[in-house]
């Protein structure tokens, strides 16, 4: 009987370990994914992608869409309700309209890393274009619309420093966003363009010209937040924490960024 009674004993508790296993699988099988919009700025679109494939690994249910642009023009879709959980800006105004219109909480944003601007032309330019003053010799100069990109508010205050905007200003041609601008002078659309140095430096089809001084235009910090109405809230601020990590700030400083958190 003693036997018996272990025999069946053991049969009840092998029965509740596979249906516990079974279990177990079913719960992963069933475990639902979620896609995270994160609306960035196109200078990021490399550093970025590299971090998504890290942070996918280490969590498989989280996938990340990216819609990358210009700063002014993505937080104009996010105030009228776009569908997006984190917005990286390359400028603080338009990440700071959306903290003042309670769209973003101070609580989940921070200035993550930094940038520097450049001068580029085409690698095999004969323009003579050395320096920031040499541009009254282009006849075409390629910049990020001032209203809407950052990038290009930020290269109007460098040549309004050195007296070129208003002498300039026939020969602009107005870009969406700062890669667009990249594209202009790798193609010999334009004589030079101004650029965040990580975007000049992800071409061998362009070389810097010169580097603005910082004193020639305000902070280029790039804020990151989590969007109030985000939709997935806690998947949302996983991704936020993952991109102060250590690792993804060494994956952006590989790109040119300077990590601005200590």
């Amino acid at each position: 009987m003693n036997k018996q009674y272990r025999l069946f004993f053991s049969i009840v508790l092998l029965l509740l370990a596979v249906s516990g296993c079974s279990t177990s699988e079913q719960s992963k099988k069933t475990e639902k994914t979620v896609e995270l919009t994160v609306s960035a700025a196109a200078s990021l679109q490399d550093a970025l992608n590299d971090i998504q494939s890290d942070f996918e690994k280490n969590h498989p249910n989280v996938k990340i869409r990216y819609n990358f642009g210009g700063s002014g023009a993505l937080q104009q879709q996010i105030s009228q309700g776009a569908p997006v959980d984190l917005f990286f800006s390359a400028g603080e105004d338009p990440f700071k309209t959306l903290v003042n219109n309670g769209l973003i909480e101070k609580a989940n944003d921070a200035d993550l890393v930094g940038n520097e601007l450049v001068l580029v032309v085409p690698k095999d330019s004969t323009k003579g274009i050395n320096a920031f003053e040499d541009l009254t010799k282009a006849d075409k100069l390629a910049i990020g619309t001032p209203e809407s990109v950052p990038a290009g508010q930020y290269a109007k205050d460098t040549l309004t420093h050195f007296n070129l905007w208003k002498e300039l200003t026939k020969k602009i041609i107005y870009t969406k966003d700062v890669r667009q601008v990249l594209t202009y002078v790798e193609t010999n659309n334009v004589d030079a363009g101004i650029v965040y140095k990580t975007d000049a430096k992800i071409s061998p089809k362009v070389k810097i010209a010169a580097t603005a001084k910082e004193s020639t235009h305000a902070p280029i910090v790039y804020p990151v937040g989590v969007v109030k109405n985000s939709s997935h809230l806690k998947e949302a601020k996983l991704f936020y924490d993952f991109l102060h990590s250590e690792k993804a700030i060494k994956i952006f400083e590989k790109y040119g960024f300077k990590g601005l958190i200590k």
